[in-house]
């Protein structure tokens, strides 16, 4: 033992299921404050990389792209430190977008609608290119040694990164499958080879609760490719993930809070999110996500006073370094909705609809639950106006049919 280590499915809706849930699953890949005794790449302990991934906490993701960067230079041919800098630049990109709110992917909306995406070139080649490099560089280094769990672990990570964005960014749902379960692959020759290499058990997790929670006509379709999963067993490993993970921790804990939230458990879903901000009390995310929850679990005037405190604290000079204030906006409209607060609500899904940084996908919900909210407010003409700003942000969008649909009919809540 050395030292520092050891110590064809996307044609169906079933497969669709899958892919998303492995992929949200996969948001806010990091290192914990305090990683457990346990089998993992020396790397991850290295002060620099430490200290790289608290400024990808904070949603600094220049600086941590440009820490991870220069880690990369100095690691030449090592899959696990291209793996960090493709990690940073890919949740810089999915930040950009708007694409990190697991209200995104709390139903199955996501899987059925067009979506509106401002997708970067130079960024998706550069992602791409990256994830090529891991994988090249752990083929490398698995051909001298099959048995390299570091290597195995890296390339799994590159491909659930790579999954991420396919599914999430371009919607190739089968792509994303076909990677996702490359990545689980990996990983689950990881833990055979050495079960105490616990970060690898946030993919096998993911995976097995996914499929697990498929209903039973595409349990049985998948069962004849050998396909099988188990939701206790996918959320064991995801729990011991969560608590002993080196790289695999928050992302674990996320994914056990989404999966709860699509459950409707959200006391234990707040519970996960709360532990996470007390760790990170300046992640705008963490925050966000709680607001989140409090809304979905009905909580009323007490989630939009989550929301309202989220967008103060957003104010104040460097509380965040980064916020997507059209997100809390955003959110704030629909907890107001549920209260009938209707007035206050389109003002709020205004609000982020006109925010700078907004992303196409939630200025068209915004606007078009702007404009449903001055339906029911007998505003027509704003209600109109709204309408048509999200047909001409978003045309070819699945929301933009709805809108077109209200300007011929006004909505009346049905």
């Amino acid at each position: 033992m050395r030292l520092g280590k050891r110590a064809g499915f996307g044609r169906t809706a079933g497969y669709l299921r899958v892919c998303t849930l492995t992929l949200c699953a996969m948001l806010l890949l990091c290192v914990p404050a305090g990683a457990a005794a346990v089998d993992t790449n020396p790397m991850n302990y290295d002060p620099q990389v430490r200290e790289a991934f608290q400024r990808f906490y904070n949603l600094d993701y220049p600086g941590a792209v440009e820490r991870f960067e220069r880690y990369h230079q100095q690691h030449p041919g090592d899959p696990q430190a291209t793996a960090y800098l493709l990690n940073a630049v890919i949740f810089q990109e999915l930040y950009r977008e708007d694409l990190l709110d697991t209200t995104f992917y709390a139903n199955d909306g996501f899987l059925s609608g067009h979506h509106a995406t401002d997708e970067d070139p130079k960024a998706r080649d550069r992602i791409f290119a990256l994830a090529d490099e891991v994988v090249h560089e752990a083929d490398w280094q698995l051909g001298k040694n099959p048995n390299d769990v570091d290597a195995l672990f890296a390339r799994a990570w590159a491909r659930s990164l790579r999954c991420t964005y396919v599914a999430m960014v371009e919607r190739g749902f089968g792509a994303g499958f076909r990677l996702a379960t490359k990545a689980k692959d990996d990983a689950q020759r990881a833990l055979q080879i050495d079960p105490n290499y616990v970060d690898a058990k946030l993919i096998t997790g993911v995976y097995e609760y996914v499929v697990g929670a498929l209903p039973w006509p595409f349990k049985l379709m998948i069962g004849f490719a050998g396909i099988t999963g188990s939701k206790s067993t996918g959320m064991a490993l995801l729990r011991d993930a969560g608590n002993r993970g080196v790289i695999s921790s928050v992302e674990a804990r996320t994914a056990m809070a989404l999966f709860l939230r699509r459950e409707a458990r959200y006391p234990e879903a707040i519970q996960v999110v709360r532990r996470l901000e007390s760790e990170y009390p300046h992640d705008f995310l963490f925050c966000l996500e709680e607001a989140n929850l409090r809304k979905d679990a009905g909580e009323g005037m007490a989630a939009v006073e989550a929301y309202r405190k989220l967008l103060a604290e957003s104010a104040e000079p460097g509380y965040f370094a980064s916020a997507k204030l059209d997100l809390a906006e955003f959110g704030l409209g629909d907890a107001l909705r549920g209260q009938r607060h209707y007035a206050e609500a389109a003002q709020a899904y205004e609000q982020a609809a006109a925010t700078p940084s907004v992303g196409t996908e939630i200025k068209v919900r915004s606007l078009l639950d702007a404009g449903e909210c001055r339906d029911l407010l007998n505003q027509r003409a704003e209600a109109v106006k709204d309408y048509q700003a999200a047909i001409d942000t978003g045309p070819n969008t699945t929301r933009a049919d709805t809108a077109r649909k209200h300007l011929h009919s006004p909505y009346r809540g049905n």
